[in-house]
């Protein structure tokens, strides 16, 4: 790792609903997996930052019943997609993704560094 001296606000990018057949506790079991990201991220001196942290709230309140209903497509990934407009980087963690893969791209699009490894990201160093 390198050092820097901005924090960042980091996405964490992966599989959530891909792979599950919507079954929650799959998907439970996915979203736990990007929030063991989070940590090191918040160990390295950044902002951790999980699409579904957003979406899912906001989703419910508007009415969201069932996953994949014309709701959720409607709000899940436009939520990542408005948090790239604001992040610094992206960690995309392994496996199939379609919405991950999405955000990568939109990454791309926009200048914004994507690591695939936490190691690759920097350490926040006040110096």
């Amino acid at each position: 790792m390198t050092e820097q001296n901005k924090r960042l606000l980091i996405l964490i990018a992966g599989p959530y609903r891909s792979g599950t057949g919507d079954d929650p506790q799959k998907m439970a079991e996915n979203l736990r997996r990007l929030e063991e990201a989070s940590w090191p991220i918040f160990k390295a001196g950044h902002t951790p930052m999980i699409g579904e942290w957003v979406a899912l709230p906001i989703w419910t309140v508007a009415g969201g019943k069932e996953i994949g209903d014309a709701l959720y497509d409607e709000i899940l990934h436009p939520t990542a997609g408005r948090l790239i407009d604001r992040c610094d980087a992206i960690l995309r963690l392994e496996g199939e993704s379609k919405g991950a893969d999405n955000d990568v791209r939109l990454a791309h699009e926009r200048g914004i560094p994507v690591y695939y490894h936490i190691d690759e990201i920097p350490v926040y160093s006040e110096v």
